[in-house]
Parts: structure tokens; C-alpha cells; sequence
């Protein structure tokens, strides 16, 4: 919204020549926001560097101090010492880390906690995990924001069956906690195949880096039971990598325009889904390599529509399906139906707007079949939806005229995008990069 209260419209840039650039990003947030619930529930003080600073970060900061954790820094490094934990209110946001995440730590909190959010976020799906704290041993006032966990001091624990279908951040948000739960927690997943498990591979790594002994599926694609034994959580200093999945507009304009894009830090090993954009560009003509901690994407003379199951990486289908409206031949995204329940219906979101430019997409019942098509420039609606703002951005490259709403939601895990969008083609700033 502007100053006035009336919608807001960015002017996406539009280039024709390739675009050459490297891009410094800052932290991920999913390390970050479980760093930050690990730390608040550690036996002693922890230290977060490279901690990213954004909408969804710091709403869970002011959660976790609203419940009495002392959280210190105005930078990428912060230091948190754990403190017993109170009743307080939590504003929600549209941050499904904040809003799944810590009910189970507000159940160890002596006093009522109360949860709300943005309009946006009474619609997300919670049930699953509310539901599944009460049969903990939790006693919570509600089934969606806004809620009241009345918190006991203390949670039972012990095994619990839920069908996470909807989302893996109902396994991760119990699993994080559930080292102070007195009987720990077996989480059995029944349902449908579980969304982003890359997700929860980094919340059990995390884990046993804070020596939680975790047992865990080894084959994560037949994944159904996890356990965590009840004990403490080891005091860690983390460092927070950058976020890949906020890398991958940045790469795709190096795709779309064959030009070269170099993002510094990439880690070698990693359980961040945005990883996977490596693999995805490579399917689509681009040329992709990692040297020195530096990875390189250069872009093809003519990029191929791909055909990809992206069930476990669902964050990365707004960076996709832009990147097949521009291809040259049709793109099928499959196993997304989960999507419907995220910040808004991406899937619905997409098709309605790459379709507004002229797109030919088309929803399937776990997807989206995107036909190429001449484009034209129009407005580009956001939802509220931070990747549904740097599709957006994607598109406006190569078509003249795309004018995106509200690029600010972009601020939810990522502020400054604009300026770092901006910077990445002028030539006077492209190596300079932002801060980390």
C-alpha cells in the first residue's frame, strides 16, 4: 500500500541484454528461525552469525523475548540466552515458521500464550499441529489464529500420529521442542507423501548438532516415524548460510537472459530445498558450476521447459514457473498441491496471473502445465506472498511494461530485494553486492 492507502504498483525491470552480476544474499531463513527456537530452549547462551533479518525473523524474535527468552543484536549476529519461559502474545504475521513452530514451545511456558496474525494467515492450516499438542497433553483454546495455548510450565510428550500432508513444518515445529517434552515425542506421519523433506532433514540435523538424539527415517522418501529422547539442548554457535531459495530469481535472470549470475557462499553440502535450483537450471539448458564457495549460473540461448516432480522443493515453484512461461517449449510441475496452502493458493495465484500477461497455464490437480506464449506487460498481482512479488520480478525482465503489487511483501524473508534487483543490472554496482 502507498502512504495514501491506495495499491502500490513497482515498475519491474525490463532488460535486453544479458545480465552479468554477482549477488551477495543474506541468511536463510528457515536456518535462522530454528536456530532461534533451539537457542531460546538451550541449557545455556548461543550466538546466531549471519542470522537474517527480516519480517518473518523478527516477528519470531519478539515472540521468543515476549516469552521471556533475551535475545541481543541489531545486526546478522545475535546472542541468545534462555530464560524461563511466560505467558506473553505472539503475532503470527504470515510466518508459517512462527505460527507452527512455537505452540509447542508456548506449552512449556508457565502462563497463557496468545497467538494471531495477519487477516491472510487465519486461513492457513493448524489444526494438524494444535490438534496434535492437545494430544500431548496440551491445553490450547482454539483450531485456528487466533489461538491460546494455556501453557502448563511443562508438556507431556510421548507418541502422537498426524497427517502432515499439509505441510513438513507440523513435524519440524513438534520435533524442535520435543527434548523438553518429559517423555520426548514419537511423530508417526500418516498421509499422503510429506511436502518439503528437506525441511525436516535440516530440522534433525540442527537438532543433533545441539546433541538431541534424533532417530530418523534413513530413506527419507519412505519417511513416516520420527523420535526425539527427552534431555537438554546443547548451547551452539551457529552459522547461519545464505538463502538459497531467495537466490533463485537472482539465477533465473541469468537463465532467461543468457547472461552469468554469481552468488559467493554457497555451501558444498547443504539441506536447504533451494539447492535443487542448481538441478533444475541445468534440466533447462543453463550451465551451472561451483568453485571456490562461488556458484555460477550462465544462461542458454534458448531455454527448455522441463517436465519435474517438485513435491519436496515447492518453494521453488513461483522461480519455475516463470522461468517456463520465458522457455521455449511446455513445462509440467508436478506434486505441488500442498502449495494451495501456503501464504496464498500459489497455484492459483500463478495460473491467474501469468495468464493476465498473456500465459497459457493451466492447473492440474497437483500442478501446473505451463505453455509458452507471447507475453505483454500489465499488473502483476502479489497476494501478500513474497515469491509470488520475485516471480513477478523474473518475468518483468524479459517482458516490457509487468508493474508488480506491493513488492514490499518481499521484506518477509528477504528486505532490500528491490535494491539488490536493481543493483544486479547496473553495471556501475553488479560486483559489489550487499552485505551479508
Amino acid at each position: 500500500m502507498g502512504e495514501d492507502g491506495r495499491v502500490s504498483f513497482w515498475p519491474a525491470p525490463h532488460v535486453d541484454v544479458p545480465v552479468h552480476a554477482t549477488v551477495t544474499l543474506p541468511g536463510s531463513k528457515s536456518i535462522t528461525n530454528r536456530a532461534l527456537i533451539l537457542a531460546a530452549l538451550a541449557e545455556g547462551p548461543s550466538t546466531i552469525s549471519g542470522a537474517l533479518r527480516s519480517r518473518d525473523t523478527e516477528l519470531m524474535i519478539a515472540a521468543l523475548r515476549a516469552l521471556g527468552a533475551r535475545i541481543e543484536g541489531d545486526t546478522d549476529t545475535l546472542t541468545v540466552t534462555p530464560a524461563p519461559l511466560h505467558g506473553g502474545t505472539v503475532d503470527c504475521g504470515l510466518a508459517g515458521t512462527v505460527m507452527r513452530f512455537l505452540p509447542p514451545v508456548a506449552a512449556l511456558a508457565t502462563g497463557d500464550v496468545a497467538f494471531d496474525g495477519d487477516e491472510q494467515a487465519r486461513v492457513r492450516p493448524l489444526g494438524t499441529i494444535l490438534e496434535a499438542l492437545r494430544r500431548l497433553g496440551a491445553d490450547i483454546e482454539g483450531d485456528a489464529l487466533p489461538f491460546t495455548v494455556h501453557g502448563k510450565g511443562a508438556l507431556r510428550g510421548g507418541a502422537v500420529t498426524i497427517d502432515a500432508s499439509g505441510s513438513s513444518q507440523f513435524v519440524s515445529g513438534l520435533l524442535l521442542s520435543a527434548a523438553r517434552f518429559d517423555e520426548g515425542i514419537v511423530v508417526h506421519h500418516d498421509g499422503k507423501a510429506l511436502p518439503s523433506m528437506p525441511h525436516i532433514e535440516m530440522t534433525v540435523e540442527m537438532l543433533r548438532r545441539a546433541e538431541v538424539a534424533v532417530d530418523a527415517p534413513a530413506d527419507s522418501r519412505k519417511a513416516q516415524t520420527w523420535t526425539v529422547a527427552p534431555g537438554p539442548i546443547r548451547a551452539v554457535n551457529w552459522d547461519v548460510e545464505p538463502d538459497l531459495s531467495n537466490a533463485t530469481p537472482f539465477l533465473a535472470a541469468a537463465a532467461i537472459t543468457g547472461g552469468e549470475v554469481r552468488i559467493p557462499h554457497w555451501p558444498r553440502l547443504t539441506t536447504q530445498p533451494g539447492d535443487v535450483i542448481r538441478e533444475i537450471l541445468v534440466r533447462m539448458g543453463a550451465e551451472v558450476t561451483r568453485f571456490d564457495g562461488v556458484l555460477t549460473v550462465r544462461g542458454p540461448e534458448r531455454l527448455a521447459g522441463i517436465d519435474i516432480d517438485l513435491h519436496d522443493v515447492g518453494e521453488l515453484t513461483p522461480t519455475v514457473a516463470a522461468l517456463a512461461a520465458l522457455a521455449d517449449s511446455p513445462s509440467w510441475l508436478r506434486g505441488i498441491a500442498h502449495l494451495r496452502g501456503h501464504e496464498t493458493d500459489r497455484l492459483a495465484a500463478l495460473s491467474t496471473e501469468i495468464n493476465r500477461l498473456g500465459g497459457k497455464v493451466t492447473e492440474t490437480e497437483d500442478g501446473l502445465e505451463i505453455t509458452p506464449a507471447p507475453l505483454h506487460g500489465g499488473n502483476w498481482h502479489s497476494y501478500a506472498d513474497h515469491r509470488m512479488a520475485t516471480a513477478g520480478a523474473i518475468l518483468g525482465l524479459r517482458v516490457p511494461g509487468v508493474a508488480i503489487e506491493d513488492i514490499g511483501t518481499t521484506a518477509k524473508t528477504l528486505p532490500g530485494f528491490v535494491g539488490l534487483w536493481e543493483q544486479m543490472l547496473d553495471p556501475t554496482l553488479t560486483d559489489q553486492g550487499a552485505a551479508r
